[in-house]
């Protein structure tokens, strides 16, 4: 019989730490969260203290009768869920369940938290329990408390003011304002014109290029020259006074150094995964788990990774001794700075967990165990491991020049600029990525050896058009970063927080892009207009600061769940009367109706924003409104291509499923067809031998491959095809399918065949290059 019971969070962690402790201990898992509040009316009530109603999570039930049965048998309870609010928050779920069962009289409770699932990690933090954080548990109850407020108090208003259906929530509504600000900037940018010049020299029979940074006396800015007739004429100014020579008349020589870049915290990782890897939020942490969790290293299983939800950029000393000496048995001693590398924390409340995320062992080299992981692990696992051991390198050296050139006279320069890297350095091993932007440190340019009052060889003078462009959408990375900056959020929820905009159709992602929808936009201008201080940045970053001083135990939960409740409950009261549905799904233009002479306005439908007529019903009138929110009186015909029924001109038009092209003869003609045409995998139908399999989307947006045959061949999957047969049952495709346990596998789509193989390739490259539009 086992004396003590250790709960944790994840079952994939349970084997691993029992193997670690011995035949003494048994290791259950609760699944996730065991209780949450009852999902109705009266779950939190205000009157009461905010006192809460808990009720078990069905799913989850089996789990906690498991770990009641042991419980029973067990004379110690370690409670080892996460090292963070929302592991603090399960444990005492665990806990509040057995002793409302009575099943921990005369029994010891313990607290522990594995930072790492190592031996030595696991056996220390046992040694040395702690108890449940009464302020951590506090600090998350408040939180969801919150969470459940807004969302129970809030979305019935949606619901009246703007369609059935809709939500609004405390940390997401200030995300949906940052995507929809962004929309609307690019929609206001006005592009301007500007020119530039650049020469095109040589010295020592090497070509270089040099911009013209003053002209006649002037130093230039962006908008100096703004049309082709002066760009022209400076042009044609320059190239006659040069007479084909250009005069060094500095050079400047200088070092710099670059510093490497912290640790990672699970901000930067989100980050630094989507630029280099492709990742989304979702799948970097998905993937995260699965390195912590542990991995079977053949023979022995470990985690290989510390944990991954962290706001603290801090490294153990024994981690940092371990990463030195690798160094200098690596990359040379001459690589190891003097004294280890510190990096400040930048969030005011590191609390998450005590590390940055950094291997369990730097010397677990990642070729090492490249055969062990899967291609998203191993990808993963080496960007962790290569910021880890770089953050420690010595810094690079970069040797710097810059030459100005004078044209005819002083008047007029050109300079050119050059980098070459004297000591790599920690770049040698990794290089921080950026967004929106091309990195050039790391990239050499060389200038040829010039003497300071030697002519130059002036080849040509080129006149460059240039046009300013709007800020770019957010994608992932930046979107993560810039909640970091305002303070919104925590480790723990930006990915949440991105995936619960893209479930609710508030924004879409394309092209790696944010985009907000129609009824994003409308949520968003109803939330600024009418609840102005509740999706204020600097609001909810103070709401956020508030709830870290209830987890430090500085401030008390219950009077800042009353600041925050009387305030918001009278403006919900307040706006449920006086705020009309018109007022927000409708928006006045200055433009009669064609049929009635009325007032027409942009409203929103259930296919999104159109113009139709305010004296609906009675007046009927309706037209489309396009995508960048200018009118469109007429149906956009789609070029080059006609009607194969009738012959009649394709347009592209609205349904309750997004849009499509269909006939303008319509409904005469009712020929439609998918705006975006199906990608063909390359992969031939295994069941009529004819069509191919099609990549398809559901009306709902949903992918899914089907034959290009259809409707006289209905085979289809869910998952992409590969063109390999089964080696159990000869089938003649497999399919790519990806789970979070498991990841990326070949699977047989057959139901009576199990065959199943690890997939080392990308996932999203399953069928390479042959995929191509069905035209």
């Amino acid at each position: 019989m086992s004396k003590n019971l250790v709960i944790v969070e994840s079952p994939a962690k349970c084997k691993t730490i029992e193997k670690y402790l011995g035949k003494d201990y048994r290791v259950l898992a609760s699944f996730g969260h065991v209780r949450d509040l009852v999902p109705k009316e009266g779950a939190v009530d205000p009157n009461n203290n905010f006192a809460m109603k808990y009720q078990v999570i069905d799913r989850n039930l089996k789990h906690l009768q498991e770990i009641s049965k042991e419980m029973k048998k067990a004379d110690n309870l370690y409670l080892a869920t996460d090292p963070d609010r929302e592991g603090e928050a399960i444990s005492w779920h665990v806990h509040e369940y057995l002793q409302s069962k009575k099943l921990l009289k005369e029994k010891t409770v313990h607290r522990v938290v594995f930072h790492e699932i190592t031996k030595k990690a696991v056996s220390e933090a046992i040694a040395h329990p702690t108890e449940l954080s009464t302020t951590l548990v506090n600090a998350q109850q408040a939180r969801r408390a919150l969470d459940y407020l807004v969302g129970f108090n809030l979305s019935p208003l949606l619901w009246k003011k703007i369609r059935r259906g809709l939500s609004a929530g405390r940390v997401q509504s200030p995300a949906l304002r940052m995507i929809v600000e962004r929309e609307l900037e690019i929609e206001a940018f006005k592009t301007r014109e500007y020119w530039s010049h650049t020469a095109d020299v040589s010295a020592h029979k090497q070509p270089f290029k040099a911009k013209l940074t003053h002209f006649k006396g002037e130093k230039l800015a962006q908008f100096s020259i703004t049309d082709e007739k002066t760009a022209t004429e400076v042009k044609q100014t320059l190239l006659d006074v040069a007479d084909g020579k250009l005069i060094v008349a500095k050079l400047e020589k200088k070092q710099r150094k670059r510093n490497p870049a912290a640790p990672f915290i699970t901000s930067t990782l989100q980050q630094e995964a989507a630029r280099k890897l492709g990742f989304t939020t979702k799948r970097t942490m998905m993937v995260a788990q699965q390195l912590y969790e542990g991995i079977d290293l053949g023979g022995e299983t470990a985690g290989l990774i510390t944990y991954m939800r962290t706001d603290s950029v801090n490294l153990a000393d024994e981690a940092i001794a371990d990463i030195r000496e690798l160094i200098a048995e690596k990359y040379g001693a001459d690589n190891v700075p003097e004294s280890p590398r510190s990096f400040k924390t930048k969030s005011k409340n590191a609390q998450e967990a005590h590390e940055a995320i950094r291997p369990t062992s730097a010397k677990r080299l990642p070729e090492d165990v490249k055969n062990r992981l899967t291609a998203e692990q191993f990808k993963l696992y080496e960007l962790i491991w290569k910021r880890t051991v770089a953050c420690q390198m010595i810094h690079a050296t970069l040797n710097l020049v810059a030459v100005d050139l004078h044209c005819g006279s002083e008047q007029n320069v050109f300079r050119a600029t050059g980098s070459t890297i004297a000591k790599p350095g920690f770049m040698a091993v990794y290089l921080e990525g950026r967004d929106d932007k091309k990195d050039t440190d790391d990239k050499e340019s060389f200038l040829p050896p010039m003497e300071e009052g030697r002519p130059v060889d002036l080849h040509e003078i080129n006149a460059n058009q240039h046009f300013t462009e709007p800020p770019p959408r957010y994608s992932e990375a930046s979107l993560v970063k810039a909640l970091e900056e305002h303070g919104i959020g925590r480790p723990s929820t930006y990915a949440s927080i991105i995936s619960t905009l893209q479930n609710r159709e508030y924004v879409t992602l394309d092209s790696k892009r944010f985009h907000p929808t129609d009824v994003g936009r409308i949520v968003n201008k109803f939330l600024t207009e009418h609840f102005t201080q509740y999706v204020d940045y600097s609001f909810t970053a103070n709401l956020e600061d508030n709830l870290d001083a209830v987890a430090r135990g500085e401030k008390d939960w219950v009077p800042l769940m009353n600041d925050f409740w009387q305030p918001f409950t009278q403006l919900i009261t307040e706006k449920d009367e006086s705020v009309q549905r018109s007022d927000v799904t409708q928006e006045a233009i200055d433009e009669k109706c064609p049929d009635c002479g009325s007032q027409l306005s942009i409203r929103l439908g259930r296919n999104g924003r159109f113009i139709g007529c305010t004296q609906y019903p009675e007046c009927s009138y309706t037209r489309n409104l396009n995508d960048d929110g200018t009118q469109s009186n007429e149906p956009e015909v789609v070029e080059g291509r006609t009607c194969p029924k009738c012959d009649s001109a394709l347009v592209i038009k609205t349904g309750r499923y997004g849009k499509f092209i269909g006939c303008s003869g319509y409904p005469k003609c009712k020929h439609i067809e998918p705006l975006e045409k199906p990608l063909d995998t390359g992969v031939e139908c295994p069941q009529c031998k004819k069509g191919n399999i099609l990549k398809r989307k559901s009306r709902y947006g949903k992918v899914f491959y089907s034959c290009s045959e259809y409707p006289s061949c209905d085979y289809a999957l869910w998952n992409a095809p590969v063109k390999e047969s089964c080696p159990e049952c000869n089938w003649p495709v497999l399919t790519l399918k990806t789970t979070k346990r498991r990841g990326p596998e070949k699977v047989c789509p057959q139901k009576e065949c199990k065959y199943a193989t690890p997939y080392e390739g990308d996932p999203e490259d399953v069928n390479g290059p042959k995929a191509e539009s069905v035209g």
